[in-house]
């Protein structure tokens, strides 16, 4: 086979690695959604703060804030959710270090998720007041 070929298959190859990779993290995602309530809590909650960035006209300092805050918070729960998942099939009955493995990570996305709501009234409060005055 000539230098050439193998070049050529062997971007292929990783090129349909990487695809694949994608398409294995969207499904992931989706079913994750599908499955766990508060992801989809974190996700409404992303679109309405977007939707409120918007009408508010918020600085893109704030934006940057506010995207680092949706990554962080949704990063989080995804990783809680995949700690939850392996924690039941490696732990399938109750057990004290389990439940304290779940709820560590669970209080993980919450001391998260209070940060974003304390960031979020720091950026928005005053522009929702101002409108009333």
């Amino acid at each position: 086979m000539k230098k050439g070929a193998t070049i050529k298959r062997f971007v292929r190859v990783k090129r349909k690695k990487l695809i694949n990779s994608f398409k294995y993290a969207f499904c992931g995602f989706k079913s994750a959604f599908k499955r766990e309530q508060n992801l989809k809590i974190h996700i409404y909650i992303m679109i309405a703060v977007i939707i409120m960035g918007f009408l508010l006209k918020i600085s893109r300092l704030e934006w940057v804030m506010c995207i680092f805050l949706f990554v962080l918070v949704i990063s989080e729960e995804l990783i809680n959710t995949t700690l939850e998942a392996l924690v039941d099939v490696v732990m399938p009955e109750i057990n004290p270090k389990a439940k304290f493995v779940k709820d560590v990570a669970a209080s993980a996305v919450l001391v998260s998720a209070i940060g974003a709501v304390v960031i979020g009234l720091i950026i928005f409060l005053p522009k929702i007041i101002a409108l009333f005055q």
